[in-house]
């Protein structure tokens, strides 16, 4: 059972969160995109495919993999819209990454 102090302080932590200038910027262009939907269903897919492709090939095979699929998507990383929901979701994946890496780092946890 999760002791209620936890809870509370996690609650406090996610409201941090989005109050936070990368995690702003992040709502704000993925709001921006959603009014677009046929684009934010492309975007959807380029990610979906991204994912699989990182978790599927290995080695030499990712590097040749992932260039191809840069040069497929190239056109559609230069929209405008796109570019920035991206770079903007990154940004936020990094921020939590690092979060994730501190609290694991400080728990001492292997």
């Amino acid at each position: 059972m999760t002791d209620d102090i936890i809870v509370k302080a996690v609650g406090r932590f996610v409201e941090e969160i989005k109050k936070s200038e990368i995690y702003v910027e992040y709502d704000f262009q993925r709001d921006k995109l959603k009014k677009q939907p046929e684009l934010f269903e492309k975007v959807k897919e380029y990610r979906q495919k991204n994912f699989e492709l990182q978790n599927s090939a290995q080695g030499e095979d990712l590097f040749e993999k992932m260039d191809a699929f840069e040069k497929e998507y190239e056109k559609f990383r230069e929209i405008p819209l796109v570019d920035d929901f991206l770079r903007a979701e990154l940004a936020f994946c990094r921020m939590m990454q690092e979060v994730n890496a501190q609290i694991t780092a400080e728990l001492d946890f292997e």
